[in-house]
This record gives C-alpha cells, sequence and structure tokens, in this order.
C-alpha cells in the first residue's frame, strides 16, 4: 500500500495555517453572539441590521463548517491508512488517495481565498460597462463582455440583478450596470475594473476588415447602508424618469418608471430600471450612487485615485488591462498579470476566474495589494 504519511503530514499543516488565517477561535466565539442575535424577534424590524447579522453569521457557519470538514477528512485519511498498514489491507488505498485529492484541491481554493483580504472585498458589487471606441462593435463588445460576466457570476453561485442596459444605436449595448451579490463578489470583480479590447473580424464591416473595439468595466463595492458615509445634496442631482430603453426581456423588463440620477458635481451617474415602481427605482439608483460617491470620498482620501473604481475616461488605445484577439490569432492576455490563454470561446463562455485569480497573485506578489 502507498505511504501516504508525508502528503497527510502537508494537509496537517495546512489546516493549522488556516486555523491562524481563518481566525477559527474567534469564529468559534462570535457564532454563539450572531446566533442569539438572529433569533431576536424584534431583529428584522431593522432590516439593514437584520441583513448585516445573517449575513455575517452565514459566513461565520461557512467557514468554521469548511474547516471542521477538512480536519474530519484528514483524520479519516490517517485512520485509513493505518488501519490499511496494519491489516496489509491495499483494499483502502483508492479511498485515502480520494480524501488527501479533495482535502487538497479545497486548501487549494481557500488558500486561494485568502488572497481576498481587502476592506471590502466580502461585499456584493455594482458593475457598470461602458462601450468606448469602435462604433457598432464596440456596443456588441459591451454586451458580448456582460454575458461573459453573468456567466461567471452563475458559475459561481451569486445573485445577479442587472440593473439597467442601454441598446446601442444598430447592436449591442452602450451602457449596463448590473448588481452581483454573493460573498467576495467585489473581491474577485475589482480585478476586472478597466478598459478591455477586442480584435476580430468585424461582422458590422462589409468588407471583412479586422476590427478593434473598446468597453469599459467599473466596480465598487455595494453597501446596505450609506447615509452615514456620505452626504448628498439633492439640489445637486438631476434626476430623470423615463421609459425603459433596454433590450427588455434579455435584459430587463420594459417599464414606464426607469430612472437615472446624475451627481452634476461630479458627474456621475447610475440608473435603474429594473423594480417595479418608480419609487423603487430611485431608491436603488440613489444607493448605487452613493455607494461610486463613497468610493470617489475614498480615494481622495487615500491619494490612491482609481484604486477601487479605476480611471477608464480613455476607453480606447492604449488604455486597456486586457486583450481578447480573435484574429489574426486566438488568445486573451492580461496586461497586468501577464497571465494568457489561447481559450477565447472558454472566457467568453464565462470562464474568466483563471485571470481573476493571476490578478490577485500579481497584486500580492508586487505588494500592490
Amino acid at each position: 500500500m502507498q505511504d501516504f504519511s508525508t502528503a497527510i503530514a502537508a494537509l496537517t499543516k495546512r489546516l493549522n495555517d488556516a486555523e491562524t488565517y481563518l481566525n477559527i477561535e474567534a469564529l468559534r466565539e462570535r457564532k454563539p453572539e450572531l446566533e442569539d442575535a438572529a433569533a431576536r424577534p424584534d431583529l428584522w424590524d431593522r432590516p439593514d441590521e437584520a441583513r448585516s447579522v445573517t449575513a455575517e453569521l452565514s459566513a461565520v457557519i461557512d467557514d468554521l463548517d469548511m474547516f471542521d470538514r477538512l480536519g474530519e477528512k484528514i483524520d479519516e485519511a490517517a485512520t485509513l491508512q493505518e488501519l490499511g498498514q496494519e491489516a496489509g489491507d491495499d483494499s483502502v488505498e483508492s479511498e485515502v488517495s480520494a480524501l488527501v485529492n479533495s482535502a487538497s484541491a479545497q486548501f487549494d481554493e481557500l488558500e486561494l481565498r485568502s488572497l481576498l483580504a481587502g476592506e471590502y472585498d466580502e461585499r456584493d458589487v455594482v458593475c457598470t460597462l461602458q462601450s468606448g471606441e469602435g462604433g457598432t462593435d464596440a456596443q456588441d463588445w459591451a454586451e458580448m463582455l456582460l454575458r461573459m460576466y453573468l456567466k461567471w457570476a452563475e458559475r459561481r453561485g451569486f445573485k445577479i440583478t442587472v440593473e439597467s442596459a442601454h441598446e446601442g444605436s444598430e447592436a449591442g449595448l452602450t451602457s449596463a450596470e448590473v448588481t452581483i451579490s454573493g460573498r467576495y463578489a467585489y473581491g474577485w470583480m475589482r480585478s476586472e475594473n478597466g478598459v478591455h479590447r477586442l480584435v476580430r473580424i468585424s461582422p458590422f464591416n462589409k468588407e471583412g476588415k479586422r476590427q478593434t473595439a473598446f468597453a469599459s468595466m467599473s466596480v465598487v463595492p455595494l453597501f446596505d447602508e450609506v447615509n452615514d458615509d456620505i452626504e448628498v445634496d439633492e439640489t445637486e442631482l438631476r434626476i430623470d424618469t423615463y421609459r425603459s430603453s433596454g433590450a427588455g426581456g434579455q435584459h430587463v423588463n420594459v417599464t414606464d418608471s426607469a430612472v437615472r440620477i446624475t451627481h452634476l458635481p461630479t458627474g456621475t451617474v447610475t440608473s435603474c430600471q429594473n423594480e417595479r415602481s418608480q419609487h423603487q427605482n430611485k431608491d436603488r439608483a440613489m444607493q448605487m450612487l452613493k455607494a461610486k460617491l463613497l468610493d470617489l470620498e475614498r480615494n481622495k482620501r487615500d491619494a490612491e485615485i482609481a484604486q477601487i473604481a479605476g480611471d477608464v475616461a480613455n476607453v480606447g488605445f492604449g488604455s486597456q488591462i486586457r486583450s481578447y484577439v480573435l484574429q489574426p490569432y486566438e488568445m486573451v492576455k492580461d496586461l497586468r498579470s501577464e497571465y494568457e490563454t489561447g481559450d477565447v470561446a472558454g472566457v467568453l463562455a464565462g470562464g474568466v476566474q483563471p485571470f481573476m485569480e493571476a490578478y490577485l497573485q500579481h497584486m500580492r506578489a508586487t505588494g500592490t495589494e
């Protein structure tokens, strides 16, 4: 029977390391406090507090359950190996191997998640897509990117809300705003902030020439409560209502109550057309606006302009973070991490996770987190 002692010892060390970076002792102390808070009959009288408590409790339970299951898996592998060696029974070798490999893969995922240590990484995220240089191709490209991120979010089990989507003149989208909800949604999506470049044979060019198109992605963390963090003078807002001009059932429900809010001093714009009433659309658009304004204030305060939301005013040549080339060869390459792949179709079908991971590893390696 194969000796797995070295592999099991390595897994035990990784478990001990996880106990430290997950702060398991503190989580075990925190869990009953949160359970008591969640059991209070008046908790939902304060919805924001209730959502905060239940979200934290869910995260604590997830981390403790994962840690405990990993410990049990390692113990089971060690016990099976010991019994197999004592009895000279090779039949348990495949089972021990499966347990070791499974635990190792789980640790890989857990250790990768430790890269998501930013102050706001666990939050939901507001994503704003904007077409740039490239005319109709750029608008088509913006819609392709939207589909890519929606498929990625679905794979991770995140909740997706397309707040607004505005059709291009001939095809695609001029802009779209999407909220992605789930633990670490912002932490993953912050790698996508910037300008994305597409090179392909244009389906809109009668001569079949190669065309370069650009679209930008801007991301900010979504806050449940932002009233205490940022004050908004309503006299500095322009609030427009309109009938949805999005793609209807493909993206959002067509309504007569869509709302667009413009913050005049900064030019920041948010819109929502996904809720059932004009009042709900306005509240949602205001929440996203405050998240963006808070992000601008934080950047100004920290003197790190574009650290989170980014400065993507020039959505064109020389400003891209990543290139997606379909002609004359096939390759997606990130210009920051240098990660690349020839599986362009797989990436556009939602397989963007390796680029996110490479970016986070690059940021840690270069000390620019």
